[in-house]
């Protein structure tokens, strides 16, 4: 008996809880005239078709464009295309972590910036440059700070 009670009481819960009203998926670009959407997409098609960069190497491309300009969507859609195209999960984490790289060297630039122009020197470098060579001995592009 107690078990036809909970099984009761579960149907009766189930009959509280708001159901979500099925929207129609909002489309992207609603925003957009569609004069300026035809023109975005003549120029994506265009960007994509053959090339001198192959459609694989542009989609990795397009991965790390996406992660710096933390575009959800983007992201998505270019990994499922980067994967149907061939690439590896090392070639997209090798991307990936491209991407964070140069995100980290951006923030490295905006705060030397900032510290430039408030005056601020939190962690002196004495004038010594950081060394531009990682361990491995690959250079940073001989990116210095304290410069």
């Amino acid at each position: 008996m107690k078990k036809a009670t909970a099984t009761a009481a579960t149907t009766d819960a189930a009959k509280v809880v708001p159901v979500k009203k099925q929207k129609k998926a909002s489309s992207s670009y609603t925003m957009v005239e569609p004069r300026f959407r035809r023109k975005y997409f003549d120029f994506y098609q265009e960007i994509y078709r053959p090339s001198t960069i192959d459609r694989k190497t542009k989609e990795l491309i397009s991965i790390a464009a996406a992660l710096t300009a933390r575009c959800q969507g983007c992201v998505q859609g270019h990994i499922r295309k980067a994967l149907k195209l061939g690439a590896t999960r090392e070639e997209i984490s090798e991307t990936i972590v491209t991407a964070m790289s140069i995100n980290a060297a951006a923030v490295i630039d905006l705060t030397d910036i900032a510290a430039e122009h408030l005056g601020l020197e939190f962690f002196p470098t004495n004038g010594q440059p950081v060394s531009s060579e990682s361990s491995n001995g690959e250079s940073n592009n001989g990116r210095t700070t304290g410069d």
